[in-house]
């Protein structure tokens, strides 16, 4: 029999919780809850609400009842499995045209010349550096050399299996409709590209797949109590993908908040100790990547206004969510004038404070906490990218991966909501399947734009044309095409933009010789040393410079100026075999055939099966 109190609990909340909800706040078998309100309720008001209650709009599973036994794990994958598989069918159908695109940007110095692309000892340097990212294209080299296909299959797994995640997750949490919508919008979705077709950004979906596999076995450990620590391990590897993951330590604390209780779940907290360990760890390299960024990236020193960047930045991801036509690997300078930046301080604040409202005054009914929940999941997530410190662009596609499942997850619930309009039900699928098919259309799109290089920079300088790395990369490719005036122009235009772009003095100074090459006008040539010593003035480390600079005195029978460039270029990067070998041949036409022979061997001591350096050494040993 209910007490009163039981009674006065249902009749309080049903429109507020789920049945399942409610039987795990009082104790009871939601079939004797059922039992009671069919008692008190008139017949067809029980059958409406059985009516609302059928498969495909289940309320939340409290995770106290979720796979008690493999049976209900067994039977829910049963009934579940033509989605799951529809949900990877979705995301390899979408991908598929990116699959065998070139390695491109970051891509090029992380696996063709990367010289350590094969050695895994390379992946256990300290502290460590994403080696979950690395280790998984140590093992694309290790199955398919330099394919690119290999490299980029791994990235859409974990975006199928990050799909597949969120639609058990909500199923969970929501209930499957919503659930169904939102994996399909994540499915789908063109922000994501840049985390999934493009190499280099694989570690966010790596980050956002072993997260949410983490999130879910937190939620079912209620239940299932090893879980516990299968969640803490999911939760390590996604850190091992990425840094930013330190952020996502504040989801757990969050969720009891709004779905359980802060004070009586105390399993939150070994989350929070992996967090700040490594966040320690984080600040204790945080003067070295500060000032890497600085001399290798010309980031300018100094702070960002939180102010300011925080709701440019939120609101710029928000834009691009809603309407993503102009994507783009780099984005155009956020600058906007105070009415703008005011409109969009207040969609900010309208985000927060509908979140704040949602958890103090629960107007929303069972809805509320997850319109508490998840706009805050998306801040969290993209926390580490918000600071006022210069670490990180302030938009960056691949930034908001695992982030816009807070967002996509609100506009499930929204359609799910008014699919159960009996006027709006029909045109909620209907225009939810031209959103399906227009996503993926600008899915496929954009993949096209990471094909080639050439496809990536003239797409990126329709979006931000006055980039100055976009400018530098145009510059290069038209160098690659042997349009040298263009290329010319193109970063003279970069190095007025940046006038501490060192990058782009040496590649105006790359295409300035190739000119000279061609028309021998002494002119260019003498602004290729201009340019090439202004690109070592702003970045001493930029060793191909001083390589460069060796080269045009070689030619110029200079020899002790090319010694004395090519010998700092060696201070650099001083594993390049190839700079050692030159350096020789160096030595060799100054008639110091003792450096040089002692060059030569100290390359066969490092690579004994090198031909080249084996041939100039018994060149010098020649009578």
């Amino acid at each position: 029999m209910l007490t009163s109190k039981q009674k006065k609990f249902i009749r309080k909340n049903i429109k507020k919780l789920s049945l399942d909800e409610i039987a795990g706040e009082i104790g009871l078998p939601p079939k004797e809850i059922e039992n009671y309100l069919k008692n008190i309720w008139r017949k067809e008001k029980f059958i409406r609400f059985r009516q609302k209650s059928s498969q495909l709009n289940t309320p939340p599973i409290a995770p106290q009842t979720l796979f008690a036994n493999k049976g209900d794990l067994k039977s829910w994958l049963k009934d579940n499995w033509y989605i799951i598989l529809g949900l990877i069918l979705l995301v390899f159908a979408v991908y598929a045209n990116g699959l065998n695109a070139a390695f491109v940007s970051d891509d090029i110095n992380w696996i063709p010349k990367n010289p350590n692309i094969g050695n895994f000892n390379s992946l256990l340097s300290w502290p460590p550096n994403r080696p979950l990212a690395f280790f998984i294209l140590f093992l694309a080299h290790a199955v398919g050399g330099l394919n690119p296909i290999f490299y980029r299959l791994p990235n859409i797994f974990m975006h199928a299996g990050c799909t597949v995640a969120v639609f058990v997750l909500l199923s969970m949490l929501i209930n499957k409709k919503t659930a169904i919508f939102t994996s399909l919008i994540f499915a789908v979705h063109p922000i994501l590209v840049e985390s999934v077709t493009w190499i280099a950004g694989g570690s966010q979906a790596g980050l956002g797949f072993t997260f949410l596999l983490s999130f879910i076995t937190y939620i079912l450990s209620k239940n299932h109590k090893k879980l516990y620590f299968i969640s803490i391990a999911f939760f390590l590897m996604s850190m091992l993908f990425s840094e930013k993951a330190v952020s996502l330590i504040l989801v757990f604390p969050l969720y009891e908040i709004a779905f359980g209780s802060l004070r009586k779940n105390w399993g939150w907290i070994p989350y929070l100790s992996l967090g700040v360990a490594a966040g320690i760890m984080l600040f204790m390299q945080l003067g070295g990547r500060i000032s890497g960024l600085q001399t290798v990236n010309y980031v300018q020193p100094g702070f960002d206004n939180p102010l300011i960047k925080i709701p440019m930045s939120i609101t710029e991801y928000l834009r691009l969510i809603f309407w993503p036509s102009d994507l783009s690997l780099y984005r155009p300078d956020l600058s906007i004038s105070w009415l703008q930046y005011f409109i969009r301080l207040g969609i900010f604040l309208s985000l927060l404070i509908a979140a704040g409202i949602a958890y103090w005054r629960p107007f929303f009914g069972k809805f509320s906490r997850h319109i508490f929940f998840w706009p805050l999941f998306f801040i969290i997530a993209l926390l580490p990218t918000l600071t006022p410190l210069r670490f990180a662009s302030t938009v960056a596609e691949r930034y908001v991966y695992l982030g816009s499942l807070g967002i996509f997850t609100l506009v499930g619930m929204g359609l799910a909501y008014l699919s159960e309009k009996g006027k709006l039900k029909s045109g909620v699928y209907l225009i939810f399947a031209a959103l399906i098919i227009a996503l993926s259309a600008r899915t496929v799109f954009r993949n096209h734009d990471w094909l080639s290089e050439d496809n990536l920079w003239i797409a990126s300088a329709k979006v931000a044309p006055d980039n100055p790395n976009v400018l530098l990369n145009l510059g290069d490719m038209y160098t690659r095409h042997k349009d040298y005036q263009k290329a010319i122009d193109s970063l003279t235009k970069a190095i007025e933009i940046k006038p501490n772009y060192g990058d782009a003095y040496n590649n105006l100074a790359n295409a300035q010789v190739l000119l000279f090459d061609e028309d021998k006008n002494g002119e260019h040539l003498n602004e290729a040393i201009g340019n090439y010593q202004s690109a070592i003035k702003y970045n001493p480390l930029l060793w191909q410079s001083y390589q460069s600079l060796a080269y045009i005195y070689f030619d110029l029978k200079m020899y002790d100026k090319a010694a004395e460039y090519l010998n700092h270029a060696i201070e650099i990067n001083g594993s390049n075999l190839s700079l050692q070998y030159n350096l020789g041949l160096i030595y060799f036409n100054l008639g110091n055939k003792e450096k040089a022979k002692e060059t030569f061997s100290h390359i066969l001591e490092v690579d004994p099966g090198n031909q080249a350096a084996s041939s100039a050494l018994k060149q010098i040993n020649l009578p």
